[in-house]
């Protein structure tokens, strides 16, 4: 129950920096680059990344967007980690191993 509640806690706390902070950086993906990506990594159709999208995950922190994989935060935002792992594999950028 604690865990659940912490976890609770932390999402709010990201959505909140999400909509109340103008520059959000995640595994140094500004807010501008994860915008850029969001159609490509939510369902039911997904597009091709753009080059911005690209651009944005050429400069990110790879293995820090790894640990995002099983978290129960993508989903709740639309995001499908799934596809969202597949992003640098379609941007011709080698992917870590996750």
């Amino acid at each position: 129950m604690a865990i659940t509640k912490t976890l609770l806690v932390l999402f709010m706390v990201f959505i909140v920096m999400i909509n109340g902070l103008r520059a959000v950086e995640i595994c140094n993906m500004t807010e501008d680059g994860l915008m850029a990506c969001k159609p490509s990594v939510t369902n039911p159709n997904p597009v091709d990344p753009t080059s911005e999208c690209c651009k944005a995950v050429s400069g990110a922190d790879l293995k820090c967007l790894c640990s995002y994989k099983d978290s129960v935060m993508l989903p709740s935002l639309g995001i499908d980690p799934t596809l969202a792992i597949a992003l640098p594999a379609k941007c011709n950028i080698t992917a870590p191993t996750c």
